[in-house]
């Protein structure tokens, strides 16, 4: 009945071709975040401006990254676009479906974290003679990414987990692609997605532990 012969050694031999998929996984993953963290600043001021189209965009932008399935939003960057001769590479198309994932939920975070900052900070940085962005940038934003760090470290967790959805766009540089393409060759599914599965899990307990580090740190009072 369970006849599997184990053949981890056969797997292991496939380990650094695992590890420069993991890396290529932890670059989609930062870079989809920079991108997300950037953009989400911007929707988050469009969602605070007094123009009603800026927040409709915002809005809807959040809506749609929120509602939807981050496959189907890495989906229709891939294949939706390309149907408009918009043809992109499987990396490109996994790291822009990701980094729009990424803003919207960011944009969320942001807003609530811009709540919880008292409006007599804002008012008394204009009355020192900053300008509008010069009191975002100087007194409201340090403030805004301080209580949101948290929520963007599991979002930089989720992010890593989202490269594996690059599959479904033909993506086979990343681990989880990479594990496929071995298992395709080797047949030893167990062991190569066991391994898969411990690499995925020692990135993102770094990245928790690097981030709880890094806000002791910079958060200390």
């Amino acid at each position: 009945m369970f006849n599997y012969n184990f053949r981890w050694a056969q797997a292991l031999d496939q380990l650094p071709r695992m590890l420069e998929g993991a890396l290529v996984t932890l670059q989609v993953a930062l870079l989809s975040m920079v991108i997300g963290i950037t953009i989400a600043m911007v929707l988050t001021l469009f969602r605070l401006s007094g123009n009603r189209l800026l927040r409709a965009l915002s809005a809807t932008w959040v809506e749609v990254a929120r509602n939807t399935p981050a496959l189907f939003q890495i989906y229709m960057v891939h294949f939706g676009l390309g149907s408009f001769g918009i043809h992109l590479s499987p990396y490109l198309s996994l790291l822009i479906g990701i980094a729009f994932n990424n803003a919207g939920y960011l944009s969320e975070n942001f807003r609530g974290a811009l709540k919880g900052i008292p409006d007599t900070q804002t008012r008394s940085a204009r009355s020192l003679g900053m300008t509008p962005l010069q009191a975002f940038r100087h007194v409201v934003m340090p403030q805004m990414l301080r209580i949101s760090f948290l929520p963007m470290t599991n979002q930089m967790v989720w992010a890593i987990l989202m490269t594996s959805l690059g599959t479904v766009v033909a993506m086979n540089t990343d681990l989880y692609g990479v594990t496929s393409d071995l298992n395709a060759r080797t047949f030893r599914t167990f062991e190569l997605f066991a391994i898969a599965a411990v690499i995925f899990y020692l990135i993102t307990k770094a990245v928790t532990l690097s981030a709880r580090l890094l806000a002791a740190r910079l958060f200390r009072y």
